[in-house]
């Protein structure tokens, strides 16, 4: 994996997790305006709007450099709209980021020749 490739999924994972927090709050915003005076909709929904499109062009980047296939390149979309999914992703793209570090000291160290 080269450096682009590799930051281009550590800026996905970096906004999946605040992403997926802005959803959850917005959502008790929501809540909140509809049974008490507390009205702070429009904030949460600014905040949440910006980390969602920061969500959706860091994805876009990663698909293009990473290459997925279109049923990950699906799940990691889909993960991007459901309240707690960006906390999925955050955890699915460290996995897999584990993973490549893991193979790469591998291939340097002549273990395996993939």
């Amino acid at each position: 994996m080269d450096l682009k490739t590799a930051t281009a999924l550590r800026r996905l994972r970096l906004v999946s997790a605040p992403e997926a927090v802005s959803f959850l709050l917005l959502l008790i915003c929501s809540v909140l305006k509809r049974t008490t005076d507390f009205n702070a909709v429009p904030v949460m929904g600014m905040v949440h709007g910006v980390l969602f499109i920061l969500y959706v062009i860091f994805w876009v980047d990663a698909w293009n450099r990473t290459k997925w296939d279109k049923k990950t390149a699906a799940v990691y979309f889909v993960l991007s709209v459901l309240p707690t999914g960006g906390f999925f992703a955050e955890r699915k793209l460290k996995r897999a980021a584990e993973d490549e570090v893991i193979a790469s000291r591998a291939r340097q160290e002549g273990i395996v020749n993939a």
